[in-house]
């Protein structure tokens, strides 16, 4: 190290300074990073969005621009392409940034176009993932889950270094950005991060075996109306073998394309298959309703109600039927504001 230009001492020829703290470390940086930008936004007449904080429309002279911000990592997109470099050239002035071009890689994201589609994957980080596990030569699997299985904290011996299995399923984690298909093996195996046991551990190789049959797999975005977002919902009822806790699962898409999804177990107990659902239907409407609010964000209106597909008769029955309020008193309020939905004809529930 050496001193910097023009404050070197001419009587300390040899000495520097000695850093106590770098500015990255402190935990004001990311807060003052992101109110300095999105300032810079705010005067540009962009817009910040009210359904995420880290998403920016500008819509002043009637072209579309949207700017996704995470920490310096930034998403850009409109339909206007000299209104793009425009606005790039713009900010570059004001902060020392790179136009990479058209977005192939965020992330650990990797964008391919094929034709008029989006292919995002996740396949460097999947491949990395086995070689840092070393299952690179592991007999690849059709499923990520054997049929009809449930773990159980009380399977197995446990781990003497539990660090190994923490460190694979946060990796895993990651992956369910682009994989829908693994968020129900990822979530069983995440609730035993506590107390691993070996009967864990096995069912995480068999998570990275079928993601070795399954590499390059992804999300397809397709082009095509948006005026619709539909959503389907199921549960299971008293799942869990060691609390009786269910487990629900949502997919949420705009238009054709899958947008959303998740699968979690419900923090409750509950008394009925009907319940576990109704509970679900509400957790899936809170997410759409979400999406709704960006959708407005980004100027796209929604010419139908949100719509549900239900494989239980009972749940769609308790979203609109206030006769069977007698049997649900125990439920939160917060699960009947579906019925609210419903009546101002927001949502629809079909049974599927």
């Amino acid at each position: 190290m050496d001193q910097a230009p023009s404050f070197a001492d001419s009587n300390f020829p040899t000495h520097v300074c000695k850093l106590n703290k770098a500015i990255y470390s402190l935990r004001q940086a990311p807060r003052a990073w992101f109110h300095e930008f999105s300032s810079s936004l705010l005067h540009s007449s962009f817009v910040q969005s009210s359904a995420d904080s880290s998403m920016f429309v500008d819509h002043s002279d009637l072209v579309l621009l949207v700017l996704l911000l995470y920490v310096d990592d930034i998403i850009l997109t409109g339909a206007n392409s000299s209104h793009l470099h425009k606005f790039i050239q713009q900010l570059s002035t004001a902060f020392a940034m790179s136009d990479l071009g058209d977005m192939h890689y965020f992330l650990g994201i990797e964008a391919t176009k094929i034709h008029i589609d989006i292919l995002l994957t996740q396949k460097k980080y999947s491949l990395d993932l086995l070689h840092k596990t070393g299952m690179t030569g592991c007999k690849p699997c059709n499923t990520p889950v054997a049929a009809g299985s449930k773990l159980s904290l009380l399977e197995g011996d446990t781990l003497p270094d539990p660090h190994e299995y923490r460190q694979i399923v946060g990796a895993l984690q990651y992956l369910t950005i682009t994989r829908p298909d693994l968020c129900y093996a990822v979530n069983q195996v995440c609730q035993f991060m506590h107390s691993p046991t070996t009967t864990h551990l096995l069912a995480v190789k068999r998570i990275l075996r079928y993601l070795k049959h399954t590499l390059g797999a992804g999300i397809v975005i397709r082009p095509g109306p948006i005026n619709h977002i539909q959503a389907y919902t199921d549960a299971d009822w008293a799942g869990c073998p060691d609390t009786r806790h269910s487990t629900f699962g949502f997919c949420v898409y705009l238009g054709n394309t899958l947008v959303s999804w998740c699968s979690k177990k419900q923090p409750t107990v509950s008394r009925s298959s009907s319940e576990v659902e109704y509970k679900a239907l509400a957790i899936t409407t809170a997410e759409m309703i979400w999406l709704s609010y960006l959708l407005t964000d980004l100027k796209v209106s929604l010419k139908h109600p949100l719509l549900i597909y239900c494989d239980n008769i009972s749940a769609t029955h308790m979203a609109v039927n206030h006769v069977l309020h007698a049997r649900t008193k125990h439920m939160e309020v917060d699960y009947h504001s579906v019925r609210d939905l419903v009546l101002n004809n927001t949502l629809k529930v079909q049974f599927v």
